[in-house]
């Protein structure tokens, strides 16, 4: 294993450590918010996705596109429709 490698692996557990602990200590008021700007970023990578998937350098490359793209774009889609759902739980009923 290069150096470079276990570089890579020591980043990806510490992102993975932090991540699960700031979101643990998150209070559930603040979810919406969190996941909303969550796929905000999702829809910047999928901008990223269209531009790697039409660069058209090679077979590969525009297969990692129409992959990115198509993951990019369930993420996206998904998470606004949580966002949505989270939201009506706050909305008020209507006591006719």
């Amino acid at each position: 294993m290069s150096g470079e490698f276990i570089l890579l692996l020591f980043v990806l557990a510490l992102a993975i450590f932090l991540g699960f602990e700031l979101i643990s200590k998150v209070p559930s008021t603040l979810h919406t918010p969190l996941m909303s700007g969550a796929n905000a970023i999702s829809g910047i990578t999928l901008v990223g996705a269209l531009q790697a998937g039409g660069a058209g350098q090679d077979a590969l490359s525009i297969g990692l596109g129409v992959a990115a793209v198509a993951f990019a774009t369930i993420n996206v889609v998904g998470g606004y429709a949580v966002t949505h759902r989270m939201l009506r739980m706050f909305s008020r009923k209507d006591r006719s």
